[in-house]
């Protein structure tokens, strides 16, 4: 049987390969030109800069001195707990609610408090009376002795009975006082104008003697106790000022004065304690928040660098440089870190008057043109404010 159609098969196979071929290469040289369209209209596209994009270099004030960290605490703080074991049967205030001194917070059950109050001041009646009794016999018989009426022998008995009738009566006195103590107890009040700072207790809990039912703080007595390294106690002084930022309040530095440093150091950390009162109507009103401040111990003038604007690759830091109308990237050399306002000192690669990004973005390029303009999107970092206009340009090259 005659096969007309096997010689051909070779050429179909060498065909097709060809048609692939040709068409893996004008794909490929689709991308080729896409990519190069993309980087020409990258670098052809100017990079908009605003004023609010650049930071010029300027000379600032460096504080030495020991660095503390720490906490805000309040100065006048209570925690109080149960003086007595019965169930909770109301509170009255929550975490964070203002409390005047002697404001009720919570109540405690008190029959059984009231009950032995009940029998206490019944049992303080009855020796009252007995006293009374005792008494008016000790004085009948002194006077019948007095007058030889009657024995001293009588006349001692009587002043006995006299004398242990005024001890029980002093006694049940003491226990009717007692109870009536014991019943102001199951009514908690706050000790001092302030606020709740933390509630451990719900009706129905039992009350035990010693557990935690409340804390109540003052915020107008805020102070920060912080810690400083033993190695710097002679950089110390009272009176001292301290400047610190506090955790939350980044917008916002604080000062004050050191109070007290005190005469040990911690076994552990060797660290020394120290506590700084604030300015007057300058603290904060939040508790336990984190602060980070030094000691101004002396201070010098040299170039600062907010963090934001240094870039960092290993161990190596840069700025990017506002060269006319390029950008330049600069090795720069950076010091020791202002805890206050989180500047560094600039060691080298910079001077007085350069201008730098602000924000620099991760797309930057050395030598990448940029020109000025007179306001932006202050929200978009510089590098990304024309990243619209490249890939429109890119797509439109392709």
């Amino acid at each position: 049987m005659a096969r007309p159609f096997l010689p051909a098969l070779p050429v179909l196979l060498a065909l097709v390969a060809a048609i692939a071929l040709s068409s893996c290469g004008k794909d490929s040289g689709k991308k080729d030109t896409a990519a190069d369209a993309a980087q020409a209209a990258k670098s052809a596209t100017p990079l908009l800069i605003a004023p609010e994009d650049q930071l010029s270099m300027s000379m600032g004030t460096f504080s030495s001195g020991p660095v503390i960290t720490g906490s805000i605490q309040p100065e006048k703080r209570a925690d109080l707990r149960a003086e007595v074991s019965a169930v909770v049967l109301q509170v009255l205030k929550e975490n964070g609610e203002t409390v005047k001194r002697g404001d009720l917070l919570a109540r405690l059950d008190d029959n059984s408090i009231r009950e032995q109050l009940t029998s206490a001041d019944e049992s303080a009646r009855v020796s009252a009376q007995s006293f009374e009794q005792a008494e008016r016999q000790y004085q009948r018989l002194k006077t019948l002795q007095s007058q030889g009426m009657s024995s001293l022998q009588a006349t001692e008995d009587a002043e006995q009975r006299r004398n242990n009738a005024q001890g029980d009566l002093v006694a049940a006195k003491a226990r009717a006082a007692q109870a009536r103590q014991q019943l102001q107890r199951t009514e908690v009040r706050a000790p001092f104008d302030g606020i709740i700072s933390e509630r451990k207790v719900s009706a129905g809990d039992t009350a035990l003697v010693g557990k935690e039912l409340f804390k109540v703080m003052d915020p107008r007595s805020m102070r920060f106790e912080g810690l400083v390294s033993a190695d710097r106690m002679s950089d110390l002084k009272i009176g001292q000022t301290v400047t610190f930022r506090v955790n939350g309040l980044d917008e916002k530095s604080f000062d004050g004065k050191i109070r007290r440093i005190e005469a040990a150091a911690n076994a552990t950390t060797r660290q020394l304690e120290v506590l700084v009162d604030f300015a007057p109507g300058a603290s904060p009103k939040v508790a336990g928040l984190y602060a980070e401040g030094r000691v101004e111990s002396g201070s010098v003038s040299t170039l600062m660098l907010p963090d934001s604007a240094a870039q960092r690759a290993g161990d190596e830091a840069f700025v990017w440089l506002i060269n006319g109308d390029l950008l330049k990237k600069t090795s720069i050399k950076l010091g020791e870190r202002d805890a206050r306002r989180g500047e560094f000192v600039v060691l080298g690669g910079l001077k007085a008057g350069d201008r730098i990004l602000r924000k620099p973005g991760s797309n930057l390029q050395d030598g990448q043109k940029i020109q000025l303009v007179a306001s932006a999107q202050a929200s978009i970092p510089a590098g990304a404010a024309k990243a619209e206009q490249v890939a429109a340009a890119a797509s439109t090259g392709k």
